[in-house]
């Protein structure tokens, strides 16, 4: 029964998972960029903390029953792990070296990434309407950003690898669910701990043990409390992601994407006295229209298939 919700329909378990990877994928950007800014935690270390929490919390989770684990073979979910490590990192690598609108800005051109992978290897097909819906997002992206985002080479770089790889793991997520015949917390269950493990290894390589900024550092009881919470916080996204992946589409994951990407850019200018301009907000209103828009479409044609199956004899 908690599998499913509480016995919840299909339509409101997926505008619960919604609302939580919401709520949890926005706080989680406030919160790491407060760890940066204020504690210069190290970034790697900090996304293992966030696997180990994850790892954690799913342990617990089978535990009260929630889920039962599927034995899987790690060989397969090898790259999955590795990309998981690649989408956390350089996302976060991206959000330190970067405004959060810059940060934004990037994550936003996923979708289009998304669509070009399954079209050329997945040989799936997306209607004009779908792909036009891009246009306004796009569009919407570009104006709020264009007076305001300022680029510098290695937030880009960090940036454009995080694009590229989230956008592997994304869609890698949902077709290794399908593969292997498991959901979301049975799949992340045995990759959260192969990826924490990977991160180990090469943590050491990158950041230093101990001193000023080192993993075993002097490190306050706050600071050491926010990275806790971040973990809790990093669990709640990453469960909700393969939650929603595995039952709408990676695509359906980024559209809704764009909008926590224009409420975080509102957040920032509360929050953090980021600029908001009059073009900023007209590229906002344009982002949300594309959302909109995408959704309606993608509502129709599940409707319409709902329509043709049952007209079938």
């Amino acid at each position: 029964m908690a599998r499913n919700f509480f016995g919840l329909s299909g339509n409101k378990r997926i505008a619960i998972g919604l609302l939580v990877n919401l709520f949890s994928s926005i706080c989680i950007v406030f919160i790491n960029k407060w760890i940066y800014v204020r504690y210069g935690f190290p970034n790697m270390t900090l996304t293992l903390v966030h696997f180990v929490v994850t790892w954690l919390g799913l342990y617990i989770c089978q535990k009260r029953d929630i889920f039962s684990p599927k034995s899987l073979p790690l060989r397969r979910i090898v790259w999955l792990a590795l990309s998981f490590c690649g989408f956390v990192a350089f996302t976060n690598l991206s959000l330190q070296n970067n405004s959060i609108g810059t940060y934004q800005l990037a994550k936003a051109m996923t979708t289009p990434v998304i669509i070009l992978i399954q079209t050329a290897y997945y040989k799936k097909t997306f209607s004009t309407k779908i792909k036009l819906t891009l246009v306004p997002i796009t569009l919407g992206v570009i104006l709020n950003s264009y007076y305001d985002v300022r680029f510098n080479l290695l937030g880009t770089v960090f940036a454009s690898l995080g694009v590229l790889v989230t956008s592997l793991y994304q869609v890698w997520v949902g077709a290794k669910q399908h593969e292997l015949q498991v959901d979301s917390m049975q799949l992340l269950y045995y990759q959260a701990p192969l990826s924490s493990g990977f991160l180990l290894c090469i943590v050491p390589m990158f950041e230093p043990l101990s001193g000023d900024g080192g993993i075993f550092g002097p490190w306050s009881v706050p600071a050491l409390m926010t990275v806790l919470f971040s973990g809790v916080v990093a669990f709640l996204v990453n469960l909700s992601i393969y939650w929603i992946i595995g039952n709408t589409s990676a695509v359906t994951y980024n559209m809704f994407g764009h909008f926590k990407f224009c409420i975080t850019l509102v957040g920032g200018y509360l929050l953090f006295h980021d600029p908001l301009s009059l073009n900023q907000a007209l590229g906002i209103l344009c982002t949300l229209a594309g959302i909109l828009s995408y959704t309606h479409f993608k509502l129709a044609e599940q409707e319409e298939g709902k329509s043709r199956l049952a007209q079938r004899p």
